[in-house]
């Protein structure tokens, strides 16, 4: 049995980061037996999805990744995908960046994930040249989010902003929702469906049963996280029913 420690940064209101990825990997144990994964997380404030808490939560990311360093994860995966993508195209690989150098600072040469990062690689993974996209943030902020897939060269084709500016609401959404919310969306052009693009936003039980029913590639952003950690692990990212992203 080999243990992999993986380090999360979370917003302090986030509930589904540490849900969710849990939920993959177990049922990756079981499906694959011979590895473990263990988690441990640092806490960044932050309550309302609001530019203003956005930017002060960023504030905090050197402390809350030199305190991760303590526990020399193997990984280290930043999730509020919003938080990174509200600061301008391209932010994730600054981001990532600053939590590599106050890793190394303090002793650990942990790679690091963001949710942000990770989405864009999913996608590509996925070979999609054109998305549509559900969110639970307000409709301003889904443009921005929107822009910044644009800008690293995937059309958004349509964008669904359920709008709800508290996170602890957004996390309890019931991710059975999302089961009828995409089929408001117009998917006549697009090659992939991003059913959540928050960590936040449950979505996990509905993942297969949308693409089953789309007939379309379906991945949010906590799946695209857990690929990513997968790779970075040098695991074959394979997750039973969550989706095509996790298949192998």
């Amino acid at each position: 049995m080999t243990d992999h420690h993986i380090g999360m940064i979370v917003p302090s209101s986030n509930l589904t980061m540490e849900t969710e990825l849990p939920r993959m990997l177990r049922a990756r144990e079981e499906a694959l037996p011979g590895d473990r994964f263990l988690f441990h997380s640092s806490r960044m404030r932050m309550k309302h999805v609001t530019p203003e808490q956005l930017r002060a939560m960023n504030a905090q990311t050197d402390r809350a990744s030199r305190e991760l360093a303590d526990a020399r994860p193997d990984v280290v995966a930043s999730a509020c995908l919003v938080a990174i993508m509200a600061q301008g195209p391209g932010h994730h690989c600054v981001a990532e960046e600053e939590i590599r150098t106050a890793l190394r600072d303090e002793g650990s040469e942990a790679p690091v994930v963001s949710s942000a990062g990770a989405l864009l690689d999913g996608i590509a993974a996925l070979g999609a040249k054109r998305v549509a996209v559900v969110t639970p943030y307000m409709e301003a902020l889904t443009k921005t989010v929107v822009a910044y897939i644009e800008d690293a060269g995937t059309e958004v084709v349509d964008a669904l902003s359920l709008e709800v500016p508290d996170n602890l609401a957004v996390a309890r959404l019931d991710p059975d929702g999302l089961r009828e919310h995409w089929r408001r969306l117009d998917l006549a052009r697009a090659d992939a469906l991003v059913l959540s693009a928050c960590v936040q936003m449950p979505s996990l039980s509905a993942v297969q049963p949308v693409e089953d029913a789309s007939g379309l590639p379906v991945l949010t952003a906590a799946t695209a996280t857990t690929r990513r950690v997968l790779t970075e692990l040098g695991l074959p990212p394979v997750v039973p029913g969550a989706g095509r992203l996790l298949a192998g």
